[in-house]
């Protein structure tokens, strides 16, 4: 099928680069030349501006946002809807807030626009091994998109989760769970650390991925990431949270609901960035393994 894809960031130009793999014809556009420039090497064709991109498309228009949550989100929309017919649909493929993505359904729907809201999981992973993709909106809107989704996701990585909304309202969770497992591995690999055994934390990793009740891809990442830096001696202990997390918390509370693990995971990360902890490095090593977050760079002496 033919879509658009607006925001070629980490995740963004790896899914244009699935895409054209599935046989799609994608036209890619960013706020920068630069990865415009490649993507169009790579074979897709290119946009330098919102009117060329809708111009490129032929309605009607399948738009797929992946551009940071929040106002860029309402800005990218705004510029684009006067742009587009009646009948185009737009995709938000990034983590943006459920009650957003569900004002912003019915602006659209005002002007006879179409939106889905598709929650993402797989970070710099999802070029290689697909995407899971938890989507939210009307059941004519996502079986127009679903090549795509489809092309996107491994077998059995996309499910209509329900009504608008209910896509990014499951990615939220997801994260918010990914709060407290990151947690979980980092106190316990911080308990490991300190004991007077001389554990390596490497071998432990690479013993509980075969066969352990513990083993999971976070902790396969683990296992990568101390055999690279064994004692995370370059990674600092500050781990950023990207609002998932919190709009977690503030769900719990809303529908009353204890969540005490994922509520005290959060504060945890924002514990990280007052005093270093082994247990904060950890969390931000696997970040950087599954998600290709930026990490700050522990201080030399010299420093």
């Amino acid at each position: 099928m033919e879509l658009g894809i607006v925001g070629l960031g980490r995740m963004g130009a790896n899914m244009v680069q699935r895409l054209l793999r599935g046989g799609h014809s994608v036209v890619a556009y960013n706020r920068s030349r630069g990865p415009v420039d490649t993507a169009v090497q790579q074979g897709a064709r290119g946009a330098y501006s919102p009117s060329e991109l809708m111009a490129a498309l032929t309605p009607p228009r399948l738009v797929w946002l992946m551009v940071p949550a929040g106002q860029p989100v309402d800005d990218m929309l705004a510029t684009l809807a006067p742009l587009a017919q009646p009948g185009d649909l737009f995709v938000d493929g990034g983590n943006s807030f459920y009650k957003d993505s569900q004002r912003r359904a019915a602006w659209l729907a005002e002007r006879a626009l179409r939106f889905v809201d598709c929650g993402t999981s797989g970070g710099i992973w999802g070029l290689e091994l697909g995407y899971c993709v938890m989507v939210g909106g009307a059941a004519e809107d996502v079986r127009y998109a679903e090549p795509a989704l489809r092309t996107l996701a491994p077998e059995g990585g996309y499910a209509h989760v329900g009504p608008v909304g209910a896509g990014h309202f499951a990615k939220m969770i997801h994260n918010g769970i990914e709060y407290g497992m990151l947690q979980a591995y980092g106190e316990g690999f911080a308990v490991l650390e300190r004991a007077p055994f001389g554990f390596d934390l490497h071998q432990l990793a690479a013993l509980w991925n075969r066969g352990s009740v513990v083993r999971s891809w976070l902790l396969e990442l683990a296992e990568r990431a101390f055999e690279r830096d064994p004692a995370l001696v370059e990674i600092r202990g500050y781990v950023e949270d990207s609002g998932e997390g919190r709009w977690t918390v503030q769900a719990a509370i809303e529908y009353d609901v204890p969540a005490p693990v994922i509520t005290l995971s959060l504060l945890q990360r924002f514990r990280s960035r007052q005093d270093e902890s082994f247990g904060d490095k950890v969390i931000a090593a696997l970040r950087r393994e599954f998600g290709g977050h930026a990490v700050r760079r522990a201080a030399t002496e010299s420093e």
